[in-house]
């Protein structure tokens, strides 16, 4: 158990999430999620010289991804201190990783403030070339950074919907079961729109993104969010044959970026939006299922998270997670104990979109700040990753 790394109330942002191809297209995720973090400190007068490290999490390619960290660090601070760094690649669970990574360093005084910067484009994937001397004529080996992946885990042999398949078979569920979460995810989602994007605008941070070489605009809103209904969700086929899992029961790939401050309890207070709100990490936890059973990985992660914080699954005010599958959801709900309808309340993944590294930083910021609306509490996120793997995540709200 964490006791001694904090995160300022609202030391966190968001940015909106695009589909990909969408406004963030044009951008290389190294340099607009520095600028945008650079943007937000500034809004928010933070001084940049009171971070001592980052770590920067990027699961997906972009020109100069070899300097990415210490790029990243420069641009975030513009200049004005020699910022270290470290690159974290953990796929979906890599805004969680990097916070849990300040935290320990924390935890053990190697410093005071950390900041986690994450930031991923679905958009323009890597189309790479490995070469290949001992193939025939030394044709070279091609890889499609995205599409390649999603759609086989060279471990597994699967893509990642046939993996959420195998799970969705071993507990039974039915198309008709996956649809209604599904439903209850878009009107979750609906509820921090309401009153103008009230909940959204807490942690929200707009990016200025380029639109021609002479022309920028800034991004505001998520794009690329489908309506769904009842009756539109039921006249999607399954995506695979024999399977449950339609287009409206799976996320879409996206673009955007996150940052979050972690510090001590005394720092964290002195920059908190309101001081009398604390929050602390308190546990990590991480797992491995069986080959091609990735949406089952939450489950023992998060489970790991509760017992290093000493607590259970119905200590917690609120629950999160990385849903990329409704059946993620399902099998967690199953297996824990929980209402299944009442997890991921004001939005999720599942809805709004998956750039990679920051999904599980904007999943956080939203538990955050719907545990301070009720109160205070213990919170949990757990989350799926590429290949089988998971991470989670319990939280106060002091």
């Amino acid at each position: 158990m964490l006791t001694k790394a904090f995160i300022p109330y609202n030391g966190y942002y968001s940015s909106p999430f695009c589909r990909w191809q969408g406004s963030m297209a044009n951008d290389n995720a190294i340099v607009l999620g520095a600028n945008t973090a650079k943007n937000w400190m500034a809004k928010k007068n933070y001084d940049p010289e009171m971070l001592d490290y980052l770590y920067y999490g990027i699961s997906i390619a972009q020109p100069r991804m070899f300097y990415s960290h210490t790029w990243a660090a420069a641009l975030l601070v513009d200049g004005k201190i020699n910022l270290p760094g470290l690159m974290i690649n953990q796929a979906c669970t890599t805004s969680t990783t990097c916070i849990h990574l300040a935290a320990v360093n924390i935890e053990a005084g190697t410093y005071e403030t950390a900041f986690a910067l994450m930031s991923d484009r679905c958009s323009n994937g890597a189309h790479m070339v490995w070469p290949n001397p001992l193939g025939p004529g030394g044709e070279v080996q091609s890889e499609n950074w995205l599409m390649d992946n999603f759609n086989k885990d060279p471990h597994a042999g699967l893509k990642m919907i046939q993996t959420a398949e195998n799970v969705a078979k071993e507990l039974g569920t039915t198309k008709e079961e996956c649809d209604a979460v599904g439903l209850r995810r878009y009107e979750q989602y609906q509820d921090a729109l309401a009153d103008d994007r009230a909940f959204q605008k807490k942690y929200m941070f707009p990016a200025e993104v380029t639109v021609t070489r002479k022309k920028t605009r800034l991004v505001e809103e998520d794009e690329g969010v489908m309506p769904s209904t009842a009756e539109g969700l039921a006249k999607l086929r399954p995506a695979e044959p024999g399977g449950v899992l339609s287009f409206g029961t799976q996320t879409h790939p996206g673009d955007g970026n996150c940052g979050f401050i972690i510090t001590t309890q005394d720092k964290a207070k002195a920059l908190s939006k309101d001081p009398s709100i604390e929050i602390q990490i308190c546990s990590y936890g991480f797992a491995r299922v069986d080959k091609g059973f990735m949406a089952a990985a939450p489950v023992p992660a998060a489970e790991m998270a509760l017992k290093n914080a000493g607590l259970k699954v119905e200590d917690m005010k609120a629950i999160k997670t990385h849903n990329p599958f409704v059946i993620n959801d399902i099998n967690m709900a199953t297996k824990m104990g929980i209402d299944v309808m009442n997890m991921n309340n004001y939005g999720s993944s599942l809805i709004y979109g998956h750039p990679q590294s920051p999904t599980a930083g904007r999943n956080i910021a939203e538990m955050l700040e719907e545990v301070v609306m009720l109160g205070g509490g213990y919170c949990l996120w757990a989350g799926c990753a590429a290949g089988d793997t998971s991470a989670a995540m319990v939280l106060k709200v002091g």
